[in-house]
């Protein structure tokens, strides 16, 4: 069961940049920064863990430290859900992709654990399944062939998505540190670039 609250709009501090971004287009925007996982890699070195793993449990766990990141559109309504889960796109042997679907889990180890299982299952049924029929979700993607310094989605014009996107570049050496790009985009009518700035920080501070 997925716990979750309805927003009374009326009260709502963002009424009215809600009011005003719901009507675009294109209510969505992005940010790409990179950030510093020197840490992080050399831990998962010697612990001999996932690295991607990791990576997705702390971005999760940071966006699961702000409550805009949790928030969605859902026809008339406005929604927060206790908690959201992770969905990544996952790369086959051919080069073709798939998407795993990862729980919240509130331990690094035990997500470890369950990520890997679930990346095995995946892996062997080599299935496509771009959505499981929640938006009680982050969407992740991963391009560690580029340290890119950008990002746009692919998105289907008038289709109801209010679910944030988090992108992994290539992490490359800059002055002694491991500097990896992350793409963030939000719609603006749920988020700001303050929320987005705290997403950096808080993901930043958890992998140090």
């Amino acid at each position: 069961m997925v716990d979750y609250s309805i927003i009374n709009k009326e009260t709502w501090s963002r009424k009215n940049t809600f009011d005003y971004f719901k009507e675009f287009e294109l209510p969505f925007f992005n940010i790409t920064a990179n950030v510093d996982v020197t840490n992080l890699k050399q831990r998962c070195a010697e612990d001999d863990s996932s690295y991607f793993l990791a990576s997705l449990f702390f971005a999760m766990k940071a966006a699961n430290d702000i409550p805009e990141f949790k928030i969605r559109i859902h026809g008339d309504e406005i929604i927060q859900y206790n908690e959201v889960r992770v969905g990544s796109t996952i790369q086959y042997d051919d080069h073709s992709f798939g998407f795993c679907y990862f729980p919240y889990i509130e331990s690094l180890e035990e997500f470890l654990v369950a990520g890997d299982e679930l990346l095995k299952k995946v892996m062997a049924e080599k299935s496509f399944a771009p959505k499981d029929g929640s938006d009680d979700l982050l969407h992740f993607s991963v391009i560690p062939w580029l340290h890119f310094n950008g990002f746009k989605h692919a998105r289907r014009i008038g289709m109801e998505d209010s679910i944030p996107k988090i992108v992994f570049g290539k992490y490359e050496m800059h002055e002694n540190k491991l500097l990896m790009p992350v793409n963030v985009e939000v719609h603006h009518a749920l988020a700001d670039g303050y929320h987005v700035g705290q997403f950096f920080e808080k993901f930043q501070g958890y992998m140090m």
